[in-house]
């Protein structure tokens, strides 16, 4: 590792500071593609397979992103549809400064897929898990990467291949203005992961079995790669910032290079920052709960159904882009340290929304991250809170609601979560107060 390494790491992520003025909100959301009637998943292939759906949406007005021959995405304007390792289906919206303009992009993408499903039986359907498929059952998509990805997994940990075809997450994108900035929403963001991991759990099944305990991302994340995922050492300290994570990249093993695996090898052995596609796809290949890219990815977040995938993005909207909010919370969660985190992350898995993290319950922290998040948006804005008011008055977590309506049969207690026709022209009973 040499330090001109470290120093064009660190230059790439200072080129990436934005100006407070020109903040704005990414959002990635996966979903599961199912059947309708059994809810086991789509497979790539097959008379209706996804695809089919990807190539009639070639007649949408999409461009197709491909593999060698393989369609493999799609892409028009800024944002894109993509493919994860088992067919789950990923909406990458472009960064928007106002969350309406996110909110319309997403439902013209909806809208875009739900009908060709629906000729199918088919639905998207957002959960952290599988509903109602095996491991076994589900097949990975003809993408180089992934494949070659699956098989560095084998010798890592016993969800790694759960975590490639099993889970689908919401994953949230916020920049930065400058290192003093970035370092300390980095940290926060890592000490607040147990309450994210807890609050956002949307995962009520584990191989296709009600799951009887909590966060199971949480567990596959720490089962998967001891060293490219989970809480990055020293992240929350007053020391770590740019410099921190190049050091942290640079001391990972090289999954895959040039398409050729290179798992033997580190970072800092053969990666050239100079090249930025190099670097950023080194930087695409570690799975921290914090990510750094461009911006700060959160990582800790379940799929979510509409409309509360977007009061998601209003909630860290509302925490991270009001300065005086991340300076409270800064100070506020100073005296916590990784022993703490780590401790409360252990116990989610038991105990829930009522796990300490030091001294409070996940459910109170919750609750006044609620409140700063709320002073800190505009005020038309501020409706996009209501669907998480709800869940945080209710006491439930998605992973929850569900479970607690599962004497109706699994599909009704589902259907909150399916992304499908007739949602967005519908009063939602989310975006109404309890």
């Amino acid at each position: 590792m040499s330090r001109n390494q470290i120093e064009l790491i660190e230059a790439y992520f200072k080129q990436n500071e934005k100006n407070k003025r020109d903040f704005m909100m990414g959002a990635e959301f996966e979903y599961f593609v199912v059947d309708k009637k059994t809810l086991k998943v789509i497979s790539y292939d097959g008379e209706n397979g996804v695809l089919s759906t990807l190539t009639n949406l070639l007649h949408k007005g999409y461009d197709g992103i491909y593999d060698e021959h393989h369609l493999v995405g799609l892409k028009k304007g800024q944002s894109t549809i993509t493919l994860e390792p088992g067919s789950q289906l990923e909406i990458s919206l472009k960064p928007e400064k106002e969350i309406a303009f996110l909110e319309s992009e997403y439902k013209k993408i909806c809208m875009d897929i739900i009908p060709i499903l629906e000729t199918k039986n088919q639905t998207l359907i957002a959960t952290g898990y599988q509903v109602h498929s095996r491991l076994d059952e589900v097949s990975l998509i003809p993408k180089r990467r992934y494949h070659r990805m699956y098989e560095y997994f084998k010798s890592c940990g016993i969800y790694a291949h759960h975590m490639m075809k099993q889970t689908a997450s919401t994953q949230i994108c916020i920049d930065y203005e400058s290192e003093s900035d970035y370092q300390k929403k980095y940290r926060i963001l890592n000490t607040l992961s147990p309450i994210f991991y807890t609050f956002f759990d949307n995962a009520p099944f584990f191989e296709s079995e009600t799951f009887p305990k909590q966060c199971i991302r949480s567990q596959i994340w720490d089962n998967c790669d001891e060293n490219r995922c989970g809480i990055i050492k020293n992240s929350i300290s007053d020391d770590f910032s740019y410099k921190g994570y190049a050091n942290y990249l640079l001391n990972q093993s090289i999954i895959i290079r040039d398409d050729v695996n290179t798992s033997q090898s580190l970072y800092r052995d053969l990666l050239n920052p100079n090249h930025v596609d190099e670097l950023e796809q080194a930087l695409s290949m570690v799975f921290p709960d914090v990510r750094t890219r461009k911006f700060i990815e959160v990582r800790m977040i379940d799929s979510l159904p509409y409309p509360l995938n977007l009061s998601v993005v209003a909630f860290f909207k509302g925490l991270f882009y009001d300065e005086a909010n991340v300076n409270e919370l800064y100070q506020f969660l100073k005296k916590i340290n990784i022993e703490d985190v780590l401790n409360a992350k252990l116990k989610i898995v038991e105990y829930g929304i009522d796990t300490n993290l030091k001294d409070y319950s996940i459910y109170e922290v919750m609750k006044y991250l609620y409140t700063l998040s709320y002073k800190g948006l505009n005020n038309k804005e501020k409706k996009y809170l209501l669907p998480l008011m709800n869940l945080i008055q209710l006491k439930q977590t998605p992973q929850q609601l569900t479970k607690t309506q599962l004497n109706l049969g699994k599909s009704k207690a589902l259907e909150w979560c399916m992304i499908q026709e007739g949602l967005f022209r519908e009063v939602c009973i989310w975006m109404q107060a309890v």
